[in-house]
């Protein structure tokens, strides 16, 4: 065992993706952890060519950019005064697309969200971004109200039949399982009010959207079962990452029998 082999590069990333199923004309939502690649030549714009070049110009890359931090601090929040908390909201800039960074979102969508013919949808706390044939009808038209139901990325990756990429993610990093919450039957999910900034009128406001309290607690049991009962998740390592590569329409099917039986 040289140096060599504990290398990642582009070339071993894109032979370990197709390894694991990825093929030509597939549209990824991609989960990733850099850390858990290994030691990649070139970081994350590595991994980012690699998955760019594994689906090709007819496929699509997708990864979630939230921005957490554009959330409006609450009052139960015992680290700020009620001054700060009004200083906060004076002075909290709104969503820009551009220059809005990522919360907790980690190196590989931070830096992807910058490339050149990427799109960033408009959603200022949830957004998404896309490369490839489909970016635009994946991003455009993201409605700020019920952010993560079937009229936002997550629901145009289902109607295209795309592939969710676990890349040495944790199984309950799954955004796509949100959007079975939107159509689950029982009472679990209750509505929820988000306080937003926005540009309204030309004056940039506080105002705010609906939406339900989505809850992800449940995602990794919800990935156990469908891994253990269906034959439908590939499972390899890319460089020395963990990683699960599972059809989007399937899972988000199945994750809403499960949650309409489960979630009380």
């Amino acid at each position: 065992m040289g140096i060599s082999s504990t290398l990642q590069t582009r070339k071993t990333i894109i032979d370990d993706l197709k390894r694991l199923g990825v093929k030509e004309g597939m549209t990824l939502i991609v989960h990733s952890s850099l850390k858990s690649l290994g030691n990649v030549v070139g970081g994350p714009v590595t991994v980012i060519l690699a998955l760019e070049e594994a689906v090709g110009f007819n496929g699509n890359i997708v990864m979630p950019t939230q921005s957490e931090h554009l959330c409006a601090p609450t009052e139960n929040n015992e680290d700020l005064t009620l001054e700060e908390i009004k200083i906060i909201k004076e002075n909290m800039p709104i969503y820009y697309p551009d220059i809005t960074t990522t919360s907790y979102m980690g190196f590989i969508p931070e830096t992807f969200r910058k490339q050149n013919g990427v799109l960033r949808s408009s959603h200022p706390h949830v957004s998404f971004a896309a490369w490839g044939k489909d970016a635009k009808r994946i991003t455009m038209n993201h409605t700020l109200d019920y952010a993560l139901s079937e009229d936002s990325p997550l629901g145009k990756i289902y109607e295209l039949e795309g592939f969710i990429l676990l890349l040495g993610a944790p199984t309950d990093a799954n955004s796509s399982l949100h959007l079975a919450e939107y159509s689950q039957k029982n009472s679990y999910i209750k509505p929820k009010v988000w306080e937003v900034k926005m540009s309204v009128d030309g004056k940039e406001q506080w105002t705010t959207y609906d939406d339900i309290n989505n809850e992800s607690d449940d995602f990794n049991m919800i990935f156990d079962e469908f891994k253990s009962k269906t034959t439908l998740v590939k499972e390899g390592l890319v460089g020395k990452a963990v990683s699960y590569l599972i059809p989007q329409k399937e899972m988000v099917d199945f994750a809403l029998d499960w949650m309409n039986k489960n979630r009380r």
